[in-house]
């Protein structure tokens, strides 16, 4: 049976959870829907991951204008997918922050991405028309930078690459609240199709060094405890180190791509099938993990035509 395009059949609401996890940092989450995060310091806000549109992010705004009146200041993108930094407009921050290697991904693919995921997530972007164009930094940086939110430390540190070669990490260190952006899933399916596969399991191991108390994935709900944060980490890694086990095999021996898209998704759907997105992710994560391990070390750009030519041909739809 072929799988429905690219959540096109996913149009349900979603359940919105708004938690607080310590006195400064909060978690927004939508079941697999992509999940933001809100720091509160001394004198402002800051918002890590803006929701897909202005529209989308008005709930949100809501949100934490019912714990705060305190301006929102920043706005800190973890990657430059369209479904993370379109709504940014919305927030009125006086600075977007990203890393320098995401700049170049905006710059790069931006374009492309944001007519990609219109496409993949109808539902997500409702009210698209709000989104005045790409969302640009005004703030990039190398490595990591520090920001003093009055007497709150905060990190911001591109890690290492993983789901794409900018990623970043918000950690508040004396709190160990670690905000991982789409490095780390919870009970959802790692999306790879502009990944770094075999070098994310070694980024991982950074976040774990980190040893954090409580963690906001990219998707799913926060954890609140150590052992709960480190199952999170631990399951990302398991199913990264599963797909390129299986897909890389497939490509050793010789197999196409239909191939191994039939059989990998046999395999990994006995372990991770029930985890949110499974049936979205699938064609993207193998196509991306079979160019991989043939010898494509940069992901390749997604427009919208290649998406539907790949799952076309992945479904025999």
């Amino acid at each position: 049976m072929a799988r429905s395009f690219a959540s096109k059949a996913d149009l349900g609401p979603k359940k919105i959870v708004f938690e607080k996890l310590t006195p400064n940092a909060y978690a927004y989450s939508a079941e697999g829907d992509p999940t933001s995060g809100v720091i509160i310091g001394d004198d402002g806000v800051m918002v890590i991951d803006t929701r897909s549109t202005p529209v989308a992010a008005q709930d949100l705004i809501k949100k934490i204008r019912r714990v705060t009146k305190k301006p929102i200041k920043y706005v800190v993108l973890t990657h430059y997918h369209a479904v993370r930094v379109l709504g940014a407009s919305a927030y009125g921050a006086e600075h977007i922050i990203c890393s320098q290697p995401t700049h170049d991904l905006i710059k790069e693919r931006g374009a492309q991405d944001y007519k990609s995921e219109v496409e993949r997530f109808p539902r997500l972007f409702e009210g698209v028309e709000s989104v005045p164009g790409l969302t640009w930094p005004t703030l990039t940086f190398d490595d990591r930078m520090t920001l003093m939110m009055g007497d709150l430390e905060v990190q911001i540190i591109q890690i290492g690459r993983g789901h794409t070669k900018g990623d970043t990490i918000v950690w508040l260190p004396k709190q160990r609240v670690l905000f991982s952006g789409d490095l780390v899933e919870n009970g959802a399916t790692p999306y790879t199709g502009d990944a770094y596969i075999a070098e994310w399991p070694n980024t991982l191991k950074k976040l774990r060094a980190l040893k954090p108390r409580m963690l906001v994935p990219g998707r799913g709900p926060a954890t609140k405890t150590p052992a709960k944060s480190e199952k999170a980490i631990a399951g990302t890694e398991d199913f990264l180190k599963s797909l390129y086990r299986t897909v890389s095999g497939g490509v050793k021996k010789g197999d196409d791509l239909k191939k191994v898209y039939d059989r990998s998704t046999r395999t990994l759907e006995k372990k991770f099938g029930h985890w949110e997105i499974f049936d979205h992710c699938m064609p993207f994560d193998i196509s991306r993990c079979f160019d991989e391990a043939s010898g494509i070390e940069d992901p390749r750009i997604w427009t919208a035509k290649r998406d539907i030519e790949m799952w076309k041909a992945l479904e025999g739809g």
